[in-house]
């Protein structure tokens, strides 16, 4: 109700009180009967309030004086939101126990969400982070859009600077972290690797004592985080040391992985829904959730096989023309694009063709950008840059990019990739 909402925000209630059933940021997304929650970014929420009302919005929080409808009056609307979110997950806390999972990490953050939703979800009842809501917007979206009979959270966690992922583990209440691995991505906002590192083990340092922290064994600043967690430890990865180990991985003919597990719940092995061998990990990851919330790895495994994944990561498809086309146009960094190179080499093709985007917010972006340059001449892959000269070859417009999908047909293997900036979802449309 509204004036649950005005009560939980220290909010002033204008207008009827109304049902709520919960929440958007986004009014062209909004359903009936959500509150909107206008946010002041690079636009101001506030002028959307009319649409939000006009598609039927039950309330809405503002920080002006409110208008028409019923609204809930708040200094700022962000941090209500917030307050919204911890409020939300409280309220679940009987149901959910133990059964939240916070996950973060440099790279395979919302593949590694997908996978553990499903996993955990072959089971229990999950609400997951919806796309990448990973944000101060984000997490309390999916906090107050998860339904009364979640029996499990799974929230994803980003951070553009120091202490940002902490003030969403005050929102989420994660009792299992997962963090998957540090590499170069947010470099120019936090200077170095080690940097990032304590950025993203603010995760681990947020869980209680009764905690699980799930870490990547294979890498060295990852496994580093077991001095900052009070929690119990579980590893992933390659290593043989790691609680759930990766013994094998085997590749078809398109580049999707079979992976084979060893854990502590049993031996499994499982095909993967997308491209490229790095996803294994990311799943290994997910089987540590599981079984950790105590959920069959049998069941868990068979789950990630046709798990739902977000869209424009590692999407392997044949277009109408018979292009191998890998549309992985979601975001990038040097870890990433190298992993995507890969894949790339590893499918079964006349010619091998990547364009790529800029890689965002990198300390060094010239350095890095040529040294993805020198990988795909290694690789023998082409190379087309969109609108970005970082890579040191000639660079085209996106409008030109698309242009050229004429060009390729049965036989090529292409991949899309680049930062959010860059807008290459436009040209995998274009080879639909």
């Amino acid at each position: 109700m509204a004036t649950d909402v005005a009560h939980a925000v220290g909010g002033r209630l204008s207008g009827k009180n109304a049902h709520l059933a919960g929440a958007t940021f986004d009014s062209r997304t909004l359903q009936m009967g959500q509150l909107f929650v206008p946010i002041i970014a690079e636009r101001d929420g506030h002028e959307y309030i009319d649409e939000a009302l006009t598609r039927g919005a039950g309330a809405y929080l503002t920080s002006r004086e409110p208008g028409r409808g019923t609204a809930i009056v708040v200094p700022d609307t962000l941090e209500a939101l917030r307050q919204l979110g911890r409020f939300a997950r409280e309220s679940l806390a009987d149901r959910v126990r133990h059964r939240v999972v916070g996950i973060t990490g440099s790279v395979g953050k919302t593949t590694t969400k997908d996978f553990a939703a499903a996993a955990i979800g072959s089971a229990l009842k999950v609400a997951a982070s919806s796309r990448s809501f990973n944000n101060d917007q984000g997490v309390p979206i999916t906090l107050l859009n998860a339904h009364d009979d979640t029996e499990a959270l799974v929230l994803e966690m980003g951070m553009r600077g120091h202490g940002q992922i902490t003030r969403l583990t005050e929102v989420g209440l994660p009792r299992i972290g997962i963090v998957t691995a540090v590499a170069e991505a947010h470099s120019a906002l936090l200077d170095d690797l080690d940097g990032i590192a304590r950025a993203k083990g603010e995760l681990v340092e947020a869980l209680p004592s009764d905690g699980v922290a799930i870490l990547n064994a294979d890498d060295e600043r990852v496994l580093a985080m077991r001095a900052r967690t009070s929690a119990r430890v579980v590893t992933f990865g390659e290593s043989s040391e790691a609680t759930v180990c990766i013994t094998r991985v085997d590749l078809d003919d398109r580049a999707h992985a079979t992976v084979h597990l060893a854990t502590p719940w049993g031996d499994v092995s499982f095909a993967l829904p997308i491209a490229g061998r790095h996803s294994a990990h990311n799943a290994a990851a997910a089987i540590a959730a599981a079984g950790e919330c105590g959920v069959d790895v049998h069941a868990a495994a068979a789950a990630l096989t046709s798990a739902p994944m977000s869209p424009n990561r590692m999407h392997l498809h044949t277009t109408a023309r018979g292009v191998t086309l890998i549309d992985d146009a979601y975001n990038a960094n040097p870890k990433s694009m190298a992993a995507a190179f890969d894949t790339l080499a590893a499918v079964p093709a006349r010619r091998r063709v990547a364009f790529v985007g800029v890689m965002a917010e990198l300390k060094n972006p010239e350095i890095s950008h040529r040294a993805m340059a020198a990988l795909a001449r290694r690789h023998e892959i082409e190379l087309i840059c969109v609108d970005t000269n970082l890579y040191g070859e000639e660079s085209i417009t996106l409008q030109a990019a698309i242009a050229r999908v004429g060009e390729f047909g049965d036989g090529d293997a292409v991949l899309v990739k680049g930062s959010r900036v860059a807008g290459l979802e436009r040209l995998v449309a274009a080879f639909a």
